[in-house]
């Protein structure tokens, strides 16, 4: 029992100090901030035509006939 307690020991002082030094970071760092500026490509800006859709093609047995359709 003695070993258990002990890494278990172990392990939380790794989790506490994970943990302080994530708290650190969040505190003490600070992101820089800047201006950004991206360009678009003028071909991307201009409406692209849409095609009229087409029907569907018709398959076998799609006609309501009598034919029988295989496999």
């Amino acid at each position: 029992m003695p070993s258990l307690m002990r890494f278990v020991t172990v392990l939380a002082v790794l989790v506490a100090l994970g943990f302080a030094s994530v708290f650190a970071l969040a505190t003490f760092v600070s992101p820089r901030t800047r201006e950004m500026t991206v360009d678009i490509p003028s071909q991307r800006l201009k409406i692209q035509p849409v095609a009229a859709a087409q029907p569907p093609a018709k398959t076998a047995g799609a006609d309501g006939g009598d034919a029988p359709t295989t496999r």
